[in-house]
């Protein structure tokens, strides 16, 4: 498993090995002692799984309180990830990071707590799946506006996107709620 830093540094671009051959393909997803040498240690409390068409977004998401760190990967189609740091002490706040995940380029993403996190459908259909290091707690979690000029993320939209309300509704980042 070879893990490459983003521009957010905590935040890692992780590739596992792959063996393939006539009959098809094996890796392995999750494998503790493998993530803990490449940097992600973290327990793992809760598995979602989302099926999205074309064009959805979904995002920015991050809770206030039991900050999720999360493992996300595709495995079906191919959706553009987007992680924002929002942590106001870190060098990098407010400052994103977008990364092609698919079900063929096989990468994952490692996104510690503190993050905001979203992704855009680029193909017919995605399924994403992620684990998370805390589990979900409705009354905490906040929606950063996704289109915000203030965080410049630059989605290769080819029309709007399908937003859920609370998407629609998010916070721009100047009056949204962050960490220390």
């Amino acid at each position: 498993m070879k893990a490459t830093p983003t521009a957010l540094p905590e935040v890692l671009l992780i590739e596992p090995r792959v063996f393939g051959d006539a009959r098809g393909f094996f890796f392995e997803s999750y494998n503790r002692r493998a993530l803990t040498a490449v940097g992600v240690g973290e327990e793992f409390v809760q598995d979602n799984h989302s099926r999205s068409a074309r064009g959805v977004l979904r995002g920015l998401h991050y809770q206030v309180q039991h900050a999720q760190g999360k493992l996300v990967r595709v495995t079906e189609g191919e959706v553009f990830d987007v992680v924002v740091d929002l942590r106001r002490s870190s060098p990098t706040f407010a400052r994103s990071v977008g990364v092609n995940l698919s079900a063929e380029n096989r990468h994952m993403l490692w996104i510690p707590p503190g993050f905001a996190h979203g992704f855009l459908v680029l193909s017919d259909v995605a399924e994403f799946l992620y684990k998370t290091t805390d589990y979900w707690y409705p009354e905490f979690e906040r929606t950063l506006l996704w289109n915000d000029p203030a965080l410049g993320i630059d989605w290769p939209l080819t029309g709007a996107p399908m937003l859920a309300a609370k998407d629609s509704a998010g916070t721009p980042l100047a009056q949204a709620e962050a960490y220390p």
